[in-house]
């Protein structure tokens, strides 16, 4: 129920706050947005298995976001940005979209 009433008011927040993002930091945005949806996805799983860990899940979503945001700061950094950030997006896709058909097998039993 808390996360829930977390992102809710998150979203609301971010509706009637209408943050802006600094320039340096759109690049990496995106990523990290995708990053934390395959950590969420991934605890999501965890959860329907039964075997959810907080202290997992935590590092597992800060380490997914770090991660992803130096690859595409190398990337940039090496004139390639736009290659390495499709690179992590189709990886973290990969795992989302196992995460999500392991989570409609357990919903669904199919």
């Amino acid at each position: 129920m808390i996360p829930a009433l977390g992102l809710l008011l998150g979203i609301v927040l971010g509706v009637f706050l209408d943050p802006s993002v600094p320039a340096w930091l759109q690049p990496y945005l995106p990523i990290a947005v995708v990053a934390a949806l395959d950590a969420v996805f991934g605890g999501l799983r965890a959860v329907l298995d039964g075997i959810f860990n907080d202290k997992v899940f935590v590092i597992s979503f800060l380490s997914n976001v770090v991660v992803a945001a130096l690859i595409v700061f190398l990337g940039d950094q090496l004139g390639v940005g736009a290659q390495l950030s499709t690179g992590v997006v189709v990886v973290l896709g990969v795992r989302i979209f196992s995460n999500v058909a392991s989570i409609r097998r357990h919903l669904f039993h199919a």
